[in-house]
């Protein structure tokens, strides 16, 4: 006997015996039947809605799947100076989603202008969609801040498996695009 032993076993047993973390699995998953949700099934999250909300505008919807054809052109146009939030609807099946969060990259002539990263949460799987809208922000403004620019968007797990990923490009104005 060498002094080793193989606590693989031994360490599932104490996970499936853990009452704190049976319980903040009840807690998080509430009338969801715990046998249908596995200890191997990996959570899936499909992002069903991502949207532009701009006060005294309609809201902008911005399709998804992106189309590889329009990934050339612009996605969308916003006014600078404005005041804005996005929102996300998305739903989660299989498992609990842990530390669900956005990120997103802006690029302008190639130079990093703005990098954000948005803890979304810890999502239990059930049949209606989330909804997750982030803080206002306002889009830059003057002279220089006009333009066409590029961005990277994530929307990634602790374990940093990636749910969705967009690339890009938007352009801001002087004014908000002509509805008709």
């Amino acid at each position: 006997m060498d002094g080793s032993i193989d606590a693989s076993p031994f360490s599932v047993t104490l996970l499936q015996d853990d009452e704190s973390l049976r319980r903040w699995k009840e807690q998080l998953l509430g009338s969801v039947d715990l046998n249908s949700v596995g200890e191997t099934l990996e959570p899936d999250v499909k992002i069903m809605s991502l949207s532009i909300q701009s006060p005294g505008r309609p809201d902008i919807f911005l399709p998804l799947p992106v189309e590889p054809s329009s990934g050339k052109g612009v996605w969308f146009t916003l006014k600078e100076g404005s005041p804005y939030k996005l929102k996300f609807t998305f739903s989660v099946s299989n498992n609990i989603v842990s530390g669900l969060r956005y990120t997103n990259t802006v690029w302008k002539t190639g130079i990093k202008v703005d990098s954000t990263k948005e803890m979304l949460g810890t999502f239990s799987p059930q049949p209606e969609p989330y909804a997750y809208v982030t803080p206002e922000e306002t889009t830059p403004s003057g002279m220089f801040a006009r333009g066409s620019y590029s961005a990277k968007t994530k929307f990634l797990d602790d374990d940093r498996k990636c749910y969705l990923q967009i690339n890009y490009t938007f352009d801001i104005r002087r004014e908000w695009p002509s509805s008709g």
